[in-house]
């Protein structure tokens, strides 16, 4: 199928024969049992639409169907701020997952985007060999703000590699403890996570362990010893905009994990206060099947932190 297009045969085989060993199947592939179009292929072959894949092999390899999907327990509710017959575009809430995890599985916003495609009739996991509605960016459980979705495999990967090559660009709305000496600049520094604590420290110098990370920022407004910035994201690394912030002496509002003071009970935000209010599709290379995109804005709408820290409501 069509959004099986580009996708390597061994990758393809284990997403389809979920239970076949891969040593199995690298033999599997020198013996022809495992066939390409008729013909003996290696695994590394890319297939094209419209390839037929034949797969001598037991039944008990193959990925059972569910008609119980998963993503039928996750809840309806999703913020569409952009759709089309490619991508959609979600206004987050804060504290809902991107993607399950350990403790929650099955209400997420993938598993709802999965099931609002699904009830539309755009998405059927039984016509789909290896592909399922994901998203191209993630946000932290407690940020809120812009997340991409592609409904089809050719824009899940010109997103990634737009998002890799920054010809998408992410802007954020945060409050930031204390008045910021320099109203404007780009902090460069190095990261390293501990997913044991889930916390990132920043290093100044790099290391084997670290990864470089680089985040524009700017104040447009200072009230009660607090800062309000746009951010805007270089590279998008774990707690990247928390991290950065506290290790330069100011962290956000409500980051308790990164030093910063809790919030006050009764406010919209529990934990940091920290927004994804835009996407900027700059792209300066051919974007394919999305170059319809190219220099399109999208924004959320305006957090609620934003408008209490206009109207003086908050103060540390």
């Amino acid at each position: 199928g069509k959004n099986d297009e580009g996708k390597r045969l061994d990758r393809f085989v284990l997403k389809v024969a979920s239970n076949l060993p891969q040593t199995l199947m690298f033999r599997y592939l020198r013996t022809k049992r495992i066939k390409l179009n008729g013909k003996r292929a290696e695994a590394s072959t890319r297939l094209h639409e419209g390839d037929v894949v034949e797969m001598y092999i037991n039944d008990e390899f193959f990925t059972q169907n569910e008609y119980a999907y998963d993503f039928l327990k996750a809840s309806k509710e999703l913020d569409i701020l952009y759709e089309d017959e490619n991508i959609i575009i979600i206004n987050k809430p804060p504290g809902v997952l991107c993607h399950p995890d350990g403790e929650n599985y099955t209400d997420n916003i993938i598993a709802r985007v999965q099931r609002y495609l699904f009830e539309k009739g755009e998405y059927d996991p039984d016509k789909e060999n290896s592909f399922t509605p994901a998203l191209a960016n993630r946000i932290d459980r407690n940020t809120g703000g812009l997340v991409m979705a592609s409904k089809n495999a050719a824009a899940l990967r010109i997103l990634n590699e737009k998002i890799k090559s920054r010809e998408v660009t992410k802007k954020y709305y945060c409050i930031a403890q204390g008045i910021f000496k320099e109203k404007e600049g780009v902090l460069e520094s190095y990261l390293t996570v501990d997913r044991k604590q889930n916390k990132a420290s920043v290093k100044k110098s790099e290391s084997e362990s670290a990864k470089a990370i680089k985040t524009g920022y700017k104040v447009l407004s200072e009230k009660n010893s607090l800062s309000l910035l746009e951010i805007t994201l270089f590279t998008g690394r774990t707690h990247q905009i928390r991290a950065q912030l506290a290790a330069v002496g100011h962290p956000l509002l409500g980051d308790t994990k990164y030093g910063g003071k809790a919030a006050e009970s009764g406010k919209a935000y529990k934990k940091q206060y920290l927004y994804a209010y835009k996407l900027e599709f700059s792209f300066k290379s051919d974007a394919g099947d999305l170059n319809y995109l190219k220099d399109k804005t999208f924004e959320a709408r305006e957090p609620e932190f934003v408008k209490d820290f206009y109207k003086n409501k908050l103060n540390i």
